[in-house]
């Protein structure tokens, strides 16, 4: 079975939910871990915070580098891809895990809200894909996870909350344009998403 001992992850929004239970599970496998994620510092209503995610890393059994970092700024995202590499020697998995969501109709959705789904969801995937692509492509096994969907242009997906399914399709882009490459040219991109069944 492959294990994750001595590699590289660099997790965006990993202070919490899926981005954390993806750092713990690499953690028991003696990965290196960095954590991209805005939250600093306590937040009343959401647990968890960059700190105390790499707290449960370590005891996991893995190392862990807290960066504050917002993936709208590409300076941001620059500086943690640098500082993990200097920490860690290098990158050997992006994980695209920071989302926002606003689960509205149309008529119920704030433009300022529109924008920030697409600016964390779309171009924050794609300016932290390609930050790490460089140094990703320096590794023996790179590779690409974005938690996002596979492309479905069902109606249903749309109507309920039009402007979030086109935020999380766009994180499903590059995905799709990173396989038309040639292999040797680039790293192995997966999605990953769960859907209940009706």
């Amino acid at each position: 079975m492959a294990t994750l001992k001595g590699k590289v992850l660099f997790i965006t929004g990993g202070s919490r939910g899926i981005g954390l239970a993806i750092a713990l599970r690499a953690a028991r496998d003696g990965a290196r871990i960095a954590i991209a994620a805005k939250t600093a510092e306590p937040h009343p209503k959401l647990a968890g915070t960059i700190h105390s995610s790499a707290d449960e890393i370590r005891k996991a059994g893995g190392e862990a580098l807290p960066i504050q970092c917002d993936i709208r700024f590409p300076e941001q995202v620059d500086a943690a891809v640098a500082a993990t590499v200097a920490a860690f020697g290098g990158i050997d998995i992006c994980v695209n895990n920071a989302s926002a969501i606003s689960l509205t109709p149309t008529a119920e959705t704030p433009v300022k809200m529109f924008d920030l789904m697409n600016q964390i969801n779309y171009r924050g995937t794609w300016l932290t894909s390609r930050a790490c692509l460089p140094h990703l492509l320096k590794a023996k096994t790179p590779h690409i996870l974005t938690l996002s969907p596979p492309l479905n242009l069902n109606p249903r997906w749309f109507g309920p909350h039009t402007a979030y399914t086109i935020a999380k399709y766009n994180m499903s882009l590059p995905f799709r344009s990173s396989r038309a490459r040639r292999p040797s040219s680039s790293a192995a991109s997966r999605k990953s998403w769960r859907t209940r069944r009706t």
